[in-house]
């Protein structure tokens, strides 16, 4: 139940933080959230298993995965980034 309330809120606050923004932003901000919710899974199942290792095996991936995600989303903004500066220096040409 709390994974579905952190879901919605996710999901709330993702189409919230919408208006307003760059389509690059947006993609970024949605690989951010979906990595966040896996992780959050990886995280409750760990919290649902008796054995020690698997639980913080589980909670390390948990950290691996937000941080990829966090990478892809930076990647997206800078990619974005960069090809706006091109536009933006070709536009008097």
């Amino acid at each position: 139940m709390k994974t579905v309330l952190k879901l919605a809120a996710v999901a709330g606050l993702v189409s919230l933080g919408a208006c307003n923004r760059t389509p690059t932003e947006n993609r970024a901000d949605n690989i951010e959230a979906a990595a966040e919710n896996a992780a959050d899974n990886l995280e409750a199942v760990a919290s649902n298993t008796s054995n020690d290792q698997v639980s913080d095996a589980l909670n390390n991936r948990a950290d691996a995965v937000r941080d990829a995600g966090s990478n892809a989303a930076d990647a997206v903004r800078d990619a974005g980034s960069r090809s706006n500066n091109v536009e933006s220096n070709t536009v008097g040409m």
